[in-house]
């Protein structure tokens, strides 16, 4: 796992594909949201979010 990700930096900084970041980010805020949503304590709260 943490070499996937030391080799996804690495690739950001030799491309110079910075702007990936923030999309990443969103997708695995939007996946956390989901899996979240779909059968925890917290899923009455995130309804309106959905």
């Amino acid at each position: 796992m943490w070499r996937l990700m030391r080799d996804y930096v690495q690739f950001l900084r030799e491309e110079k594909k910075w702007w990936l970041v923030p999309l990443l980010l969103i997708l695995l805020f939007l996946g956390l949201l989901a899996a979240a949503g779909s059968g925890s304590a917290l899923s009455p709260l995130l309804y309106p979010f959905m």
